[in-house]
């Protein structure tokens, strides 16, 4: 059976991984948001970056990249994964669609990373603050893969280039332009 990955963040414009099949589309009833901590990618345990997990949301649609991993390569990609995207505690296995009127999702059960807000499970979940508040601290993180602002710009412009303005995103880059 085939693996498909949903990537929603880093993944869109860095998978890091083999692929056999890459698909542009979205995940129903969840948004994307600036949420999660990150204390190793792109912030420290000192001060934490902020990078996107999903939040449920009746209604909302989450753009993204949905890749079909190489099967030869897949216990490795798998594997590296893990270590990636290790401050998300969870995984779902969600419906991605392709055609915004179809019913019909183009791949059932897409792995999807997830940070929780369950503070218990994921300590890293920094959760919703005032936007000007979030755009200070992602104007003023970076850890070993770069300055926080740079996640956010490259998710803004690889969203642009297949036809998504997310709001949240938009908004929030904006707030950090006006901060730079």
């Amino acid at each position: 059976m085939a693996t498909w990955i949903f990537g929603y963040g880093s993944l869109i414009w860095r998978p890091g991984f083999a692929f056999d099949d890459k698909r542009v589309g979205f995940i129903r009833d969840y948004r994307r948001v600036f949420f999660q901590g990150s204390t190793d990618h792109r912030g420290t345990p000192a001060f934490p970056g902020r990078t996107v997990t999903l939040e449920p949301c009746p209604g909302e649609i989450c753009w993204g990249v949905a890749y079909k991993l190489k099967e030869e390569d897949k216990k490795i990609a798998l594997e590296d994964l893990e270590v990636r995207e290790k401050q998300y505690d969870m995984k779902l296995y969600l419906d991605f669609f392709t055609d915004l009127y179809s019913l019909t999702p183009a791949i059932s059960d897409v792995m999807v990373y997830y940070a929780s807000p369950n503070k218990e499970l994921n300590p890293n979940y920094l959760g919703p603050a005032p936007l000007e508040e979030i755009a200070r601290q992602i104007v003023k993180a970076e850890g070993p893969s770069g300055p926080n602002r740079d996640y956010l710009f490259h998710l803004e412009d690889a969203l642009l280039k297949f036809g998504c303005e997310d709001p949240h995103v938009r908004d929030l880059a904006n707030a950090v332009r006006r901060l730079i």
